[in-house]
């Protein structure tokens, strides 16, 4: 075991997630993260000026180091400096790796750490033409050193589909079972009103009808499958024992956490690399888990995750996933993270396995980041 195994969660709060344009898209990445940041300081029965530091997944924003824009906005004392990290789609999740092992190091006893992120207002991006011409506009920036090793995320999930055999229809029912989930889950007790909004607003009726009906964005992958783009924010509290213990409040432990780079070109089975590898460090199984939360960006990427570490998929995302409410991308780790720990929390049926649970996702490059959780 790390030395990490001195390190609790004590909160875990979450906006709702609402898609690109919808009812969080007039709020700056600021105004978005700060109520989420005072709400899990809150729950965790911390004041803010025992926070040492802030650490934020953002992928879209552009720098400037949103992580500490939050914090100010948050009422946070201005000896908090924020770090933003940017690991796209992993960058939520890896910011709890951090945080843990800031406090496991001794660096700091307090760290909220998660993601924020606003499709709806990200910049526009503009490449300076060297010759002088006019500003070239792109999309997106590349993940690898190779244009014809990083294909657009949508034609990745198809490959990963064909490799595994995973039909369209399959894709389809894990989408229709990800909302049904969703509709039937009470994420009360998780979500902050921030903008009047207090549910995920993309949920919906999902059927396998409707689903058959959603136009192709590449192969087997359709609008239905793949996770809508959108906006959220989500943080966690994390602390040392000694905090913990002066607080009485035992929390959840945090076991471990780590990033593991895969086949740069075929991104959505990264996860499957930094799952196993945690395991193995902590001496488990897949059968020890209670309960998993595995980023839906994609159904193939859920199910080829799922597979590919051995996990039940009785156990996976037991409240929906990120196809059901849309995909914050650098917030998207740490809302899975949220989702977790509120799971353990609620769960009592832990069958002998001491209520452990994983949170995983994978990022554009070849990423996935991993991390556990126990009662």
């Amino acid at each position: 075991m790390t030395m990490a195994g001195g390190v609790r969660v004590l909160s875990a709060m979450r906006s709702a997630v609402a898609p690109r344009g919808g009812g969080l898209s007039r709020l700056a990445l600021q105004d978005l993260a700060a109520p989420v940041l005072q709400a899990a300081i809150f729950r965790a029965g911390l004041m803010a000026h025992d926070v040492d530091e802030v650490v934020l997944g953002n992928a879209l924003g552009a720098g400037g180091n949103p992580a500490r824009v939050a914090a100010l906005a948050a009422g946070l004392p201005e000896r908090v400096a924020g770090l933003t990290l940017d690991r796209q789609c992993c960058g939520g999740l890896d910011a709890v790796v951090v945080a843990a092992g800031m406090i496991a190091a001794g660096q700091a006893e307090v760290v909220v750490a998660g993601g924020v992120e606003s499709y709806s207002r990200r910049p526009l991006r503009l490449r300076t033409d060297p010759d002088g011409g006019a500003p070239i506009p792109y999309d997106r920036p590349p993940f690898t050193p190779w244009p014809e090793r990083d294909p657009e995320m949508d034609v990745a999930a198809d490959i990963l589909g064909q490799e595994h055999g995973l039909s369209r229809a399959a894709q389809d029912a894990w989408a229709v079972a990800s909302h049904r989930k969703a509709l039937a889950a009470d994420f009360g007790d998780e979500i902050v009103p921030v903008a009047g909004l207090k549910r995920d607003a993309f949920t919906r009726a999902l059927s396998s009808k409707i689903a058959a009906r959603a136009p192709v964005l590449s192969g087997t992958i359709t609008a239905a499958n793949a996770a809508v783009a959108a906006d959220g924010a989500a943080a966690l509290v994390l602390v040392s024992q000694r905090v913990a213990d002066r607080l009485g409040r035992p929390g959840l432990r945090y076991l471990g956490g780590l990033t593991r780079g895969a086949r740069p070109d075929q991104p959505g089975s990264a996860p499957v690399a930094a799952i196993t590898t945690l395991l193995e460090r902590h001496r488990l199984r897949a059968t020890d888990l209670s309960v998993a939360e595995i980023m839906e960006a994609y159904a193939v990427q859920a199910i080829a995750c799922m597979q590919g570490a051995g996990i039940d998929p009785g156990i996976v995302n037991l409240g929906g996933g990120g196809l059901a409410r849309g995909h914050p991308v650098g917030a998207s780790g740490a809302i899975n993270a949220v989702r977790l720990v509120h799971e353990l929390g609620a769960r009592n049926d832990y069958a002998g396995h001491g209520g452990i649970g994983l949170a995983a996702i994978a990022a554009a490059g070849g990423l996935g980041t991993a991390v556990l959780l126990a009662r």
